[in-house]
């Protein structure tokens, strides 16, 4: 079988698509399946001018605001994109791994299957963010879109049961979303013995607002006032990283905080850390604590989206609720204090993470619904396993 990956970002970048996806492609291509990945490169701006017409809303509506503009010329340019590369090629089944990707994608290949994984909702995203208002212009164009994409797209996929509500909410159909969480390959994790002196604690996100750094920020400082000692890592990049370091430093906490800034494979200095913590507001499925498990630290998170289906209070980690530094704090403490007990939550995270979230059981669920939806000959190729 023939199978077009179309990404939104580049596959080097770093992620749960995009560090999922090219390991799912070297699986299939051990059996003989092709597979190519496909996305727009940061280059390609402002080249597409195809008039963009949808079939279950008119987006002109919200024309005029600099989001939603931005949002279409950039579906303008992946189909120029496509139509410049691909659109000599014939492939057998197309997963979509965004939106803009699935819609640019029908149109190109309208008689091509087409299935589409929604990993994030982006309108959440800049909502926590502070770029728009729940309900504004930009909010219902971006929530209008899930019904265009129920609409010309053979079957929806997400990554969390939370988030398939979620998704379902602006769809007809509460049936249409088939829910499989992201898989990772083990191979890419190393779990080390090592014997911290000091609780090393570590976060891998994009630095915004919706992660929640504010609040750790926070709650490491309550742990300083409780004379807990600790080291924050703090590994990413973004708009808020001055703002951060500013507040790090108010809150006398700049010595015990290190900001790294980017880095592609954080998996390889995870191993070395003792607790991963992530508060964020929100979090379609949250797979930097499936990695950070796979390297056997002890989660620490809000009980939000696909966090909350991932740990399971008091077992594999620790649930606080949102916008609660003290709680926060108290959950740190309590690992901070037992390294007992944090061994013991970082074993079962991990058992949990290689049990469920194993690319070979993605891998599996996937080869089951690319032979449904590809041709019958597809049928007859072995089990894509192994490794």
């Amino acid at each position: 079988m023939n199978i077009l990956q179309a990404l939104f970002f580049p596959p080097e970048q770093p992620g749960g698509v995009s560090s999922m996806v090219p390991y799912i492609r070297e699986r299939f291509r051990k059996i003989g399946w092709e597979m190519e990945l496909f996305s727009l490169p940061k280059r390609i701006r402002n080249k597409g001018s195809d008039e963009v017409v949808f079939s279950t809303f008119d987006w002109t509506a919200y024309a005029g605001n600099p989001i939603v503009d931005k949002y279409i010329q950039t579906f303008k340019d992946y189909i120029w994109w496509t139509k410049l590369r691909l659109s000599s090629q014939k492939f057998d089944l197309i997963h979509a791994h965004h939106p803009i990707a699935a819609l640019a994608m029908k149109r190109i290949f309208p008689d091509t299957p087409l299935l589409m994984t929604v990993h994030s909702s982006y309108e959440r995203e800049l909502i926590l963010n502070g770029k728009i208002v729940e309900g504004s212009p930009e909010h219902r164009f971006l929530t209008s879109l899930y019904g265009e994409l129920e609409l010309h797209t053979d079957l929806l996929m997400t990554v969390s049961n939370s988030f398939a509500s979620y998704v379902s909410s602006y769809m007809r159909n509460t049936d249409r979303i088939q829910v499989i969480p992201n898989g990772y390959d083990e191979k890419r994790f190393k779990p080390i013995a090592h014997d911290n002196a000091v609780a090393q604690l570590v976060t891998v996100c994009r630095l915004v607002p919706a992660k929640g750094l504010d609040l750790l920020l926070k709650a490491c400082a309550e742990l300083r006032k409780r004379n807990r000692p600790f080291v924050l890592h703090i590994i990413g990049d973004g708009p808020i990283r001055k703002e951060l370091e500013t507040m790090a430093q108010q809150l006398g906490i700049y010595d015990d905080t290190i900001f790294y800034g980017y880095m592609l494979h954080p998996e390889e200095l995870m191993p070395f850390f003792d607790v991963f913590v992530l508060p964020s507001r929100a979090e379609a499925f949250g797979s930097v604590f499936a990695e950070a498990a796979l390297c056997l630290l002890a989660l620490v998170g809000t009980n939000v989206g696909g966090i909350s289906e991932q740990i399971d209070h008091g077992v594999n980690g620790l649930l606080v609720q949102p916008e609660n530094p003290v709680a926060l704090a108290d959950a740190l403490e309590t690992v901070i204090a037992d390294p007992h007990f944090r061994y013991e939550m970082a074993r079962a995270a991990m058992n949990k993470a290689k049990k469920t979230y194993s690319l070979n059981r993605v891998i599996g669920e996937l080869k089951r619904i690319y032979i449904s939806y590809g041709p019958a000959s597809a049928a007859e190729s072995p089990e894509p396993g192994g490794n």
